[in-house]
């Protein structure tokens, strides 16, 4: 492909995209597709000559939007928003127009510096500490690959501290601190690093939140059984029900063991810290008081395409130091003399995408008030959504409603006395109604024991009457459902 080939295609492209974006709201949510539909289409190895780049583009449009779930759907409300906005394609496009591996600062100047000021812009907005910042040369924050990625790096740096600290610590003594509601990425961290994890238990009279009383007696149990928790993987906004870890009370009892590291996962919720009206529900003050590391995802509900999470430590001595690897053809003048940051000892891998360059792209576009109306009109659909489900003889909450998540159930008040297996029998069979619409996707989950429906609101394009016709299709369902019990038990 030549330079004048590539201008058409790159037109026809750009005008496929906004054609695609035109016709969403048109398009079922969920594919349609059968396992293996892709292989059987496909030819069974690559070709040999070279072909035409018309007929790959039409192959695209015939082959890999039908197997296509499309997140930025208006009635896409499953899982956790994944963020697209066409400032963040554009710059996913620029700065794979120009790849470079990004190792270094002397391996593109602009990709180092421009993440040191993005990241600085990001923690601004957000509010948080500026020790957190980079500019501070302790502190600082860095771009990671996800949530999972933030966490096994914050790990990494505490398990090295701790070792540091106490060399004569065997490391199958170690212990890793999650909830029983943490995302699953605490684990993934210690099966990776294998460490010990363990889950404290959260409950439903506590909103889901870890408490420090909790953790006073995990603490106790295990440093008396000769045990070294290092770390603990707090949350803001878990998965399942939105809880919020009391970081307060948790660093009440941590003081009295310094040794721990506090890791906040706030992959989702986080980024709402950018409206100062939610920032004490999401414990701001606590993170920038007590928190060794923070992260939130952009591109969950931060307007920047995916792969956009943040990590901010409060001390990068502890990453580099855990991180630092630097054969001689590493070596460069000014990351010898410190001068610069050199971010491959800031992450597991050498080489690194240039991500910051769609950050600069959205947040400039947007502004701070973009991003706030952004996320405070997902709020305020949610909030409606719940009132509609309180108002409710159908339905119930499971979890208080936060932010832009509502985690609920069927249970008619017209069947007090089922119960809670034979609730859960039947929110999954109103589930398995839900999954097998293509008009909308939804999620379930299950807290402590109860089998439930989680909706949440974040696709950009979702508007009151997407949130209207989402409730009608979550109401039909739900009668038809109890419809369908009544008649299978007789009543």
């Amino acid at each position: 492909m030549d330079i004048e080939q590539f201008r058409r295609a790159g037109y026809q492209a750009i005008d496929r995209i906004c054609d695609y974006y035109v016709s969403l709201r048109d398009r079922p949510v969920s594919s349609q597709v059968e396992p293996g539909y892709l292989r059987k289409a496909l030819p069974a190895s690559a070709p040999t000559e070279g072909e035409d780049f018309q007929l790959i583009a039409d192959d695209y449009q015939k082959y890999i939007i039908p197997g296509l779930t499309h997140w930025q759907h208006p009635s896409f409300f499953a899982y956790f928003p994944t963020a697209c906005t066409f400032e963040g394609i554009l710059g996913e496009l620029y700065a794979s127009s120009v790849p470079n591996p990004g190792f270094n600062w002397s391996a593109s100047p602009a990709c180092t510096e421009l993440e040191a000021v993005v990241m600085d812009w990001t923690a601004q907005i957000l509010g948080l500490d500026k020790s957190f910042y980079n500019t501070t040369e302790v502190g600082g924050g860095v771009i990671q690959t996800t949530a999972s990625d933030s966490a096994l790096i914050a790990t990494v740096a505490a398990r090295s501290r701790y070792i540091r600290e106490h060399p004569h610590v065997a490391m199958e003594k170690l212990v890793l601190y999650t909830t029983t509601q943490t995302h699953s990425l605490g684990k993934k961290a210690g099966l990776v690093l294998g460490l010990k994890v363990r889950a404290l238990e959260v409950t439903a009279e506590d909103d889901f939140a870890l408490r420090g009383e909790t953790l006073e007696v995990a603490l106790k149990e295990d440093v008396d059984a000769g045990l070294h928790p290092f770390i603990l993987v707090a949350t803001i906004g878990t998965t399942s029900s939105g809880a919020v870890d009391r970081l307060s009370e948790i660093a009440d009892v941590a003081k009295h063991y310094p040794f721990l590291w506090l890791h906040v996962d706030a992959a989702w919720a986080g980024v709402a810290l950018v409206c100062p009206e939610y920032r004490e529900a999401c414990q701001l003050p606590a993170v920038n008081t007590y928190a060794d590391s923070f992260c939130t995802n952009f591109h969950k509900w931060g307007l920047i395409n995916f792969d956009a999470s943040c990590l901010w430590v409060r001390h990068r001595k502890h990453l580099t130091d855990a991180l630092d690897i630097t054969p001689e053809f590493l070596r460069s003048k000014h990351g010898d003399a410190g001068t610069v940051i050199d971010y491959r000892n800031w992450h597991l891998g050498l080489g690194r995408r240039f991500r910051s360059l769609k950050f600069w792209f959205v947040l400039r576009s947007r502004g701070v008030n973009g991003f706030q109306k952004y996320i405070t009109d997902c709020t305020k659909l949610n909030a409606k959504f719940a009132e509609r489900i309180r108002e409710s003889d159908q339905f119930c909450f499971v979890a208080k409603p936060f932010l832009a998540l509502t985690v609920f159930r069927l249970a008619p008040k017209s069947l007090p006395h089922l119960t809670t297996l034979e609730l859960n029998a039947l929110n999954r069979a109103f589930y398995a109604r839900l999954a097998a619409r293509s008009d909308i996707a939804i999620t379930q989950t299950d807290l402590n024991g109860v089998f439930c429906v989680r909706m949440a609101i974040g696709a950009e394009k979702t508007v009151e009457k997407d949130v209207d016709r989402a409730l009608d299709v979550i109401g039909q369902e739900g009668r038809a459902t109890l419809r369908e019990w009544e008649r299978m038990w007789g009543l």
